[in-house]
């Protein structure tokens, strides 16, 4: 009987890519919120992802789904559209309506983040965690601030990206990456979550991380 691969956590080496290397057809593609800015590829993708699985390592920045490091998601070659994309920000870009501005910030990088599916719970949570751990740890790259935002095929993608404007708002006046974002109740749960939030209990346990 063949066996399958099993999708939480699986160590076997030949279902992902190494971070030494970049493979054009297993990341995903960028969206308008790195389009008009310098995209990332080869070596400088590389450089600047594998500093990323040190940032998320030391912030727990985890898949639980898969149970493995955030940044391990762009060489599952299970999931070749999902995972981030980096764009060294432009200033004569025509997308400034999409920033937050400040006079105290010279080199920008965005990042987006794509998920494994429209309805991923974790999207909210996951950003946020990336937001702070590029952030919190600024002194180990070369970008006064990485703004993070979340695919446009994600479904909620608008509200947790006003949430992520807001974080990164207060980041730039207070230069607090902890602060919590405001109305995030309904962020990141569908309907049937909330439905057992509501009844309570008997339905299902409320203790979940994500």
């Amino acid at each position: 009987m063949p066996s399958f691969p099993s999708p939480f956590g699986s160590d076997e080496s030949d279902l992902f890519d190494e971070y030494d290397e970049f493979v054009s057809d297993h990341v995903p593609r960028p969206g308008e919120f790195l389009e008009p800015h310098d995209l990332l590829t080869g070596a400088d993708h590389v450089a600047f992802h594998r500093l990323t699985r040190d940032c998320f390592e030391d912030r727990k920045v985890y898949d639980m789904t898969f149970n493995y490091n955030l940044a391990r998601l762009n060489l599952d070659t299970r999931h070749t559209s999902a995972g981030y994309r980096y764009a060294v920000e432009r200033d004569d870009a025509d997308d400034a309506d999409d920033a937050v501005e400040s006079e105290d910030i010279d080199r920008v990088l965005r990042a987006e983040f794509t998920p494994t599916t429209p309805f991923c719970p974790q999207t909210h949570t996951l950003t946020i965690g990336s937001f702070r751990a590029w952030n919190g740890l600024s002194e180990r790259h070369e970008y006064d601030l990485v703004r993070v935002r979340a695919a446009p095929m994600h479904h909620q993608s608008e509200a947790i990206n006003e949430q992520l404007a807001d974080l990164e708002e207060t980041y730039l006046e207070t230069g607090d990456v902890t602060a919590d974002p405001e109305d995030d109740a309904e962020i990141g749960s569908n309907s049937r979550d909330r439905s057992m939030k509501n009844e309570g209990p008997g339905r299902g346990s409320t203790d979940a991380p994500f």
